[in-house]
């Protein structure tokens, strides 16, 4: 008789909340609820619950991940009195109706408590190792209500903001080291040998490191915020800091001869849980004078503070993988966290590290979405005890699947008053070639911020005010990059990758070789740098195919890429989505190349 199947869902709760959703192990789909909601950083996954539906019918688990527990943040269902998500669930028909049951439930997992090990379970499981130590570099992650040791230390409030775990299969994430910060002062900010109960695990924790200070995310949004952006815009500021320079009138922003990420109190105040601020009124150099520039991004004092932001974070990440490399014995590290997105610090690592024998992965869905993937994967070997090692993951299109019938593309396209024709490759080519701008819309969306060929917009990476002229398309600051797709097979004559045999998930901001930045200024960064993704027939056959059509006409094995979207909006998702940006916009071409259609918007 054959084995049922094993449904899990788990879904992220707060900012960049989402589903995933697992068949067996294999996941079946991975949305953030922005895509569907058309939200920015949409919270409460609501939408993407119901996707689940088109799916399956019933779940064996529903799994909770956030940064605090069901029972202290979600509201309540009015007289069955489950939480929101249970309720929904339930509603839904995917787990049991039994008012009995409520409002605790045996199907809804809830692994709140646990936020920084869900980052460690995705990378860990996606990064090809059977065994490793994980880095987790987060904002706040999971909330700890404490009583401290010491008589003046009153009842507190602990966030996560640097882990280290000891990774093994099937389901074992041993902490090794954890940086809690905390709004107040503390008498005995440092504990040895700290109860491993507190975290939920046996036995004792090697080092516990307890602080008022911000940590190394915290410190990065706090500077965010400086240069006047909103302090979760972090990639922002890491486009800004090519434009600042290294000098002595910036105040450090850690304090020196230390083991663990402390930042200097002084300069950056955290706000826990959300955010930090620079103190610039204790700094003359911090201040701004009475006059000047109203787009603070440049502001020499702005742009100095972006560059010391970046240059000295990634160092402290560098010194925290060296870190666990000590604690752990082991050479194989995983990253995530919020700071894992950061391309710059990932290249960074690749030149600070490459002789000491350290094997890095890098998670690329390494903001709090992965971490519904992480509690559902992490749900799944517990119940399991699956030791599976599966190879490096190496696409992110993990979104959910559309199908569309001739009839109904020509329905969307009559809704925004747009044609439709039948097209080839080298139709896109000669578009691109001529300085248009031509979406790409395919397949199943890319899971994670990052556009990857399915949900992407391209253009001639050799037009030398093509910089400008998309960012002005996009409605975006000045200082934004471009990133750029190339064949596989190139990539090493026109990008240094430090070892890298390829960039799929484009994770690394890499220096363009000797005379290439004046073959393609469009996506060459002020620094020299490109955020690339290699691409190869396997991974992506259309996109390939047409970037390759691409290199025959031009010479040029690439395509200049950036996101599927307006600032200010998510990624597109669906047609309609793909389409109305369009109607919104002065992009007139929409390429969907599964179909040979080209959809025209007059604009």
């Amino acid at each position: 008789m054959k084995k049922p199947d094993l449904w899990i869902a788990a879904i992220a709760r707060g900012h960049n909340a989402g589903v995933c959703l697992l068949k067996n192990g294999e996941v079946i789909f991975s949305i953030e609820e922005e895509r569907l909601s058309r939200h920015k950083y949409d919270g409460g996954p609501f939408a993407s619950m119901i996707k689940i539906l088109e799916y399956t019918d019933k779940l064996d688990y529903l799994v909770v991940a956030h940064t605090q527990s069901l029972d202290a943040t979600a509201g309540k269902v009015d007289f069955t009195g489950d939480d929101v998500y249970t309720g929904l669930a339930r509603k839904l028909g995917l787990i049991d109706r039994d008012p009995k049951l409520l409002p605790k439930h045996p199907q809804v997992i809830d692994l709140s408590y646990y936020h920084h090990k869900l980052h460690a379970a995705l990378s860990f499981y996606n990064s090809g190792f059977e065994d490793a130590v994980a880095v987790i570099v987060d904002g706040a992650g999971t909330f700890f209500d404490a009583q401290l040791e010491g008589e003046h230390n009153p009842p507190t409030t602990l966030w996560e903001t640097e882990t280290i775990f000891d990774c093994a299969y099937p389901f074992n994430f041993k902490t090794l080291y954890k940086h809690l910060g905390t709004r107040g002062p503390l008498v005995g900010a440092e504990f040895q040998n700290f109860d491993g109960g507190f975290f939920g695990e046996e036995g004792t924790v090697p080092e516990v490191v307890l602080s008022e200070t911000a940590g190394i995310v915290k410190t990065y949004e706090a500077v965010t915020d400086y240069c006047g952006f909103s302090f979760i815009e972090a990639g922002k500021t890491m486009g800004l800091f090519p434009y600042g320079k290294e000098t002595d009138t910036i105040p450090q922003l850690f304090t020196s001869n230390q083991t663990s990420p402390l930042s200097n109190r002084n300069v950056i105040v955290p706000t826990y849980p959300n955010g930090a601020y620079v103190n610039r009124n204790y700094f003359e150099v911090l201040r701004d004078k009475q006059g000047q520039d109203e787009d603070v991004t440049k502001l020499e004092n702005r742009r100095d503070m972006a560059y010391a932001c970046q240059t000295q974070t990634q160092k402290q990440v560098a010194d925290l993988i060296r870190k666990a490399v000590k604690m752990s014995g082991k050479k194989n590290v995983v990253v995530s966290g919020g700071y894992g997105l950061n391309c710059v610090a990932n290249y960074y690592y690749l030149k600070e590290l490459k002789d000491e024998g350290i094997n890095l992965y890098v998670e690329p869905v390494s903001n709090d979405a992965g971490t519904a993937m992480g509690a559902a994967l992490l749900q799944h070997r517990a119940i399991t005890k699956d030791n599976t090692v599966h190879p490096q993951k190496e696409t992110l299109y993990n979104g959910p699947q559309y199908n569309y019938s001739s009839e109904e593309i020509k329905s969307v396209a009559e809704k925004y008053e747009a044609e439709v024709s039948t097209v080839s490759n080298e139709d896109i080519v000669e578009l691109l070639s001529n300085k248009n701008i031509v979406a790409i819309f395919q397949g199943r969306s890319e899971n994670g911020p990052r556009a990857l060929g399915n949900r992407s917009f391209l253009y001639d990476p050799t037009d030398p005010n093509g910089k400008d002229h998309v960012n002005k398309v996009k409605r975006r600051e000045y200082f934004r990059p471009f990133a750029g797709t190339i064949l596989e097979e190139d990539v090493h004559e026109w990008f240094d990758l430090r070892g890298m045999e390829s960039s799929p998930t484009m994770m690394y901001a890499v220096n363009c070789q000797p005379g290439i930045e004046e073959k393609i200024p469009a996506i060459i960064h002020v620094d020299g740098t490109c955020r690339i993704q290699t691409v190869n027939k396997t991974q992506n056959e259309n996109y390939y195919n047409l970037i390759k059509a691409y290199k025959e006409k031009t010479g040029i094995p690439m395509v200049f890429n950036t996101s599927f979207n307006l600032g200010g909006d998510p990624l597109v998702e669906t047609l309609d989505n793909a389409v109305s940006t369009l109607a919104k916009s002065d992009v007139e071409y929409l390429y969907l190349p599964e179909y040979s259609t080209l959809i025209t918007v007059k604009n």
